[in-house]
């Protein structure tokens, strides 16, 4: 069996029984018995690695072609003797607190599901144990191996929503605390933070059209008592999208506020340098006067005159400083 296979089982009544050597035997063994079908799990596997599961399975090219090359977007197509369906993973770094997102792929057809994982972020080793601890579940087949992946998925998007929600507090504050914060480093930050929340929108907008597909009728290879589980999927996964939309339009507006306090900011900066100019002038344009060489300027030879000149200048700049600090300029 290719080292890219994860794992591999065979499930009768909704009970894991055994790891078989050889899939194709396995796949044969389980569409013999109605009850039980095999799940292939595999992780980043090369096109000649997948050659194999291909040709076994019957698998489509052009989805083939799709869970090789990755980079898809959220997306559910029925084929001939498959539906093949893309998820998108998001996983949160609280370190960085950046979003980044994986991809899942799943295949199911007659008695088998095939999963395909890109990236690090979205093991299903925890899902596929959930599920045989869950044999009521797991006995619908590979329909309830899907539900359980989108479950999964999306239950792992309100999460993160709970931390991006937790993160845009914390900048709200910093942008609307009486210092302001550096404003370089707050405007870089919303910009940031406005690109994890395209990437989260990117990942969990998508996949709300194929949710609502699965949560309808006549879709191939779903079991026909699985649409309620897929509505309830489809419907926290519509609390997820108005919950980052909500993000989204709180950033927008943070981002306004922030640049109308700068431009505040700006402003109080301009009048403080006009209130200082307009009080330099003053003596400036006075000692201006009295710095030409006329010859006929009286107060030059009465006894108090530079006194009087030096008190009035510093009236009048008191004076100003006093207009100007009323009024807020200073």
């Amino acid at each position: 069996m290719p080292a890219v296979i994860v794992d591999c089982a065979i499930y009768r009544d909704g009970r894991r029984t055994e790891r078989p050597d050889d899939f194709s035997d396995a796949l044969d063994e389980a569409r013999a018995s109605r009850d039980a079908f095999l799940w292939i799990g595999l992780h980043e596997p090369t096109e000649e690695e997948f050659d194999l599961v291909r040709d076994e399975f019957g698998l489509h090219p052009l989805a083939v072609e799709d869970a090789l090359r990755a980079h898809q977007r959220p997306k559910l197509e029925v084929y001939d003797d498959s539906l093949f369906a893309v998820l998108k993973p998001v996983v949160y770094e609280p370190e960085s607190d950046t979003v980044s997102a994986d991809e899942l792929m799943v295949f199911i057809g007659d008695s088998f599901v095939v999963t395909v994982r890109h990236g690090e972020g979205a093991p299903l080793a925890a899902v596929r144990r959930r599920l045989e601890a869950e044999p009521e579940v797991l006995k619908h087949g590979p329909t309830a191996v899907l539900y359980a992946v989108s479950d999964a998925v999306v239950d792992h998007y309100m999460d993160v929503s709970g931390e991006l929600q937790l993160d845009l507090e914390e900048l709200e504050a910093q942008v609307f605390a009486p210092s302001g914060g550096d404003s370089k480093n707050t405007a870089a930050r919303i910009y940031t933070f406005k690109r994890q929340v395209l990437e989260f929108r990117r990942a969990a907008g998508p996949l709300t059209a194929p949710m609502a597909r699965l949560a309808g009728a006549g879709v191939p290879f779903v079991h026909e008592h699985a649409q309620p589980f897929f509505r309830d999927v489809a419907d926290h996964l519509t609390r997820a999208n108005e919950q980052v939309e909500g993000l989204d339009r709180l950033l927008s507006d943070i981002l306004s506020a922030h640049l109308a306090q700068m431009g505040v900011r700006q402003n109080d900066d301009m009048r403080k340098i006009s209130a200082w100019a307009a009080m330099a002038a003053v003596p400036t344009m006075v000692a201006g006067v009295y710095g030409m060489n006329f010859d006929h300027m009286p107060e030059l030879h009465w006894v108090w005159t530079y006194p009087a000149v030096v008190a009035s200048m510093g009236c009048a700049v008191f004076g100003l400083h006093r207009l100007f600090k009323r009024r807020g300029w200073l």
